[in-house]
């Protein structure tokens, strides 16, 4: 390992935290410091690159594969690495956030993989960010237990062979850490989250047969997944690990992305081990980058695009195919729904829309999916089991009867569905509620038994700003207006006070959440992310 530099980064503005010297030593914070160095101005010129990639779909409103990596896409030569054992079968994955009772029924759940997310399940409060890294250390070497307070049950780890192996999914590029600073400038959330993460637990995980895995969020472009490359280059040469050892799967989450899945495996491809369909933040990124696209990109209510709406299944298909070719696993989405304790009935028909959605996603070639409840694990463990059998995974199914055109990716005019009252109604129920939890710092959140996270408040800001500014007509006749959405958004404050009670009410952020939520759906000026000017919010 390469001496370490005194550490040029300063802590601001943050309250001590319980056992933070084993996460933030000298050693760990010099590293980060060198990322930032070497790395941060790349990002800029990325974040800038996106800014002008998207003034260029408003002037067009058009993608297409890139002309100018054609020639990668030609080349049936080349493959990504092999996948190390530990991440040969992903048949499914459960995903959330890094306290201490997650990280311990995650591992315990049955399911192969663990998303460990500092992203969208979690809200970068300095407490999560800080002892989510030391959850995790405190996994590998065995140390944690959790009793809850209010039920006094314990929780312990399983034994090591019964674990999932644990994929850790850091911020997006666009986050900033404004409690890692380097001559005053925040370091790129990212690189804290990979940087601590990668510094800790790199050796300990090859020494447990396993090795430093990591989820990309939000890449927009191969130039992203270029950086994510060098950065691993230079990580596994600075603490002296076999290049190669690390593993990523990047989220194709933008539509973007969608149109270079090959030349992000390609830049990957000595570190990549896939690429995974999820949907809520790719119809977001449609709205964001197409919103002054006219009716044509109008999506309906998000519940009614599914996953089988045509330009979905061309996304998917694609996603499969391209993997595929390359040696990759292909991961499907999200099964969100949360198991009610009271109504059975309910649960028989989340599971049975469960167990549909994953044995489609099965026979369509995915190598694995993911669920956000232990309870889900052996559902859609079945579904794989049925096709896989004792195979670890389908890459051998290349899907070359898949045929994906440029436009079929934004075909979004192919769906029936419109929008509707009760559409709106729920993104807005939706966006207050996220919001409001949010703001106390949960990231993952139960809303009408679903597993919500930033993602699907995403979608529910950018669908009520894109119906006002397209003049949406909904099915009860009422135009999509800002003064419609102020009124559904005090409709449902009241019904918050009145459900809560007075007490609770004014002892969250409720007021603050409607505040935010308006703010970003109405403003004529587009918030890229949400969780922008939610950060500024965010206490802690």
């Amino acid at each position: 390992m390469s001496a370490p530099a005194p550490s040029t980064l300063a802590i601001v503005d943050a309250e001590p935290l319980p056992r933070q010297e084993e996460v933030l030593t000298d050693a760990a914070l010099a590293f980060v410091a060198e990322l930032h160095r070497r790395f941060t101005p790349r990002r800029d010129e990325l974040l800038a690159r996106r800014a002008e990639r998207r003034a260029e779909i408003a002037r067009t409103s058009t993608l297409d594969f890139l002309p100018q990596t054609a020639a990668i896409r030609a080349d049936d030569s080349w493959t990504v690495a092999p996948a190390p054992a530990a991440l040969n079968d992903r048949r499914v994955e459960i995903t959330g956030p890094t306290d201490r009772k997650m990280t311990i029924n995650a591992l315990n759940s049955g399911a192969k993989v663990w998303l460990a997310d500092f992203e969208d399940a979690s809200a970068p409060t300095w407490e999560n960010v800080v002892l989510g890294q030391l959850n995790l250390i405190s996994a590998y070497t065995r140390t944690i237990d959790f009793t809850d307070e209010r039920t006094g049950k314990s929780y312990a780890l399983r034994p090591e062979e019964e674990l999932a192996t644990v994929v850790m999914r850091p911020r997006g590029w666009h986050l900033d850490e404004r409690h890692l600073q380097a001559d005053g400038r925040p370091v790129p959330g990212a690189l804290v989250d990979f940087g601590l993460y990668f510094f800790h637990n790199a050796k300990r995980l090859l020494d447990l047969g396993k090795g430093p895995y990591f989820y990309l969020p939000k890449t927009e472009s191969h130039l992203e997944a270029r950086l994510w490359n060098d950065i691993f280059v230079f990580a596994q040469d600075y603490v002296g690990i076999p290049q190669g050892t690390v593993r990523a799967t990047v989220l194709i989450e933008t539509i973007t992305a969608a149109y270079e899945m090959e030349e992000i495996l390609y830049e990957l491809r000595d570190h990549a081990s896939g690429l995974n369909a999820g949907r809520w933040d790719y119809l977001f990124s449609i709205v964001k980058n197409f919103r002054d696209g006219g009716a044509k990109f109008v999506l309906p209510d998000r519940n009614a695009v599914t996953m089988t709406a045509p330009f979905m299944r061309a996304y998917t298909e694609l996603l499969v195919r391209t993997c595929h070719k390359r040696g990759a696993h292909a991961i499907g989405g999200m099964a969100a729904f949360i198991p009610s304790r009271k109504d059975p009935e309910v649960n028989k028909v989340a599971f049975e829309k469960v167990r549909a959605d994953k044995d489609r996603e099965a026979n369509d070639g995915f190598d694995g999916s993911w669920v956000a409840h232990p309870d889900l694990v052996p559902i859609a463990m079945e579904s794989f089991d049925k096709v896989l059998g004792d195979k670890p995974n389908q890459k051998d199914r290349l899907r070359e009867d898949v045929d994906v055109k440029a436009a079929d990716l934004i075909a979004i005019d192919s769906l029936d569905a419109k929008p509707t009252y009760d559409g709106l109604v729920n993104a807005v129920q939706v966006g207050i509620r996220y919001i409001e939890a949010w703001l106390r710092g949960l990231g993952a959140v139960a809303i009408f038994n679903l597993m919500e996270d930033a993602a699907t408040a995403e979608i529910s800001r950018s669908q009520i700003w894109q119906w006002i500014n397209a003049g949406v007509v909904l099915d009860n006749g009422e135009k999509v207006t800002a003064e419609l959405a102020r009124k559904v958004a005090a409709e449902e404050l009241a019904n918050i006070r009145a459900e809560i009670g007075d007490e609770a009410f004014a002892a969250g952020n409720w007021q603050q959440a409607h505040d935010l939520l308006l703010t970003v759906s109405l403003d004529e000026d587009y918030a890229d992310f949400l969780t922008l000017p939610a950060y500024e919010q965010l206490k802690g």
